[in-house]
């Protein structure tokens, strides 16, 4: 177990860097398509949810708090992606005390952006 949650071990998602303003993950894309071939949109999700919140909660951490809670995700997709991995950085947008918003950029090996998702979390 990777230590995040069952859901990205699932996922294969691997946690490469984590502070509180900079997260970077990545996630095979095999195991992780729809029905097309194409990396299925809820697994972007995944990971870009998975990202935001580890940085979430670990500026909770910074700011004597204990927990954090998703409020909001939104996620566009720009590019699909078939094979190969997919490379998440997450970087707040804004790190409050009872709010914390991160910018999700989910990009391919060749560094094309596939998405770029933004999650809300409540400091707590």
């Amino acid at each position: 177990m990777n230590g995040y949650s069952e859901l990205a071990e699932r996922m294969g998602i691997v946690i490469l860097e984590a502070a509180p303003l900079r997260v970077v993950g990545t996630m095979p894309v095999e195991g992780n398509r729809q029905p097309y071939g194409l990396l299925h949109g809820g697994a972007s999700c995944v990971l870009a949810e998975t990202l935001g919140s580890i940085g979430a909660a670990l500026h909770a951490r910074e700011c004597g708090m204990g927990i954090t809670m998703g409020l909001e995700i939104n996620l566009t997709h720009h590019k699909s992606v078939r094979r190969g991995s997919v490379t998440g950085v997450a970087e707040p947008l804004h790190l409050g005390r009872a709010i914390a918003t991160y910018e999700i950029v989910l990009s391919d090996e060749h560094g094309d952006r596939l998405s770029t998702a933004r999650l809300t979390a409540l400091v707590r």
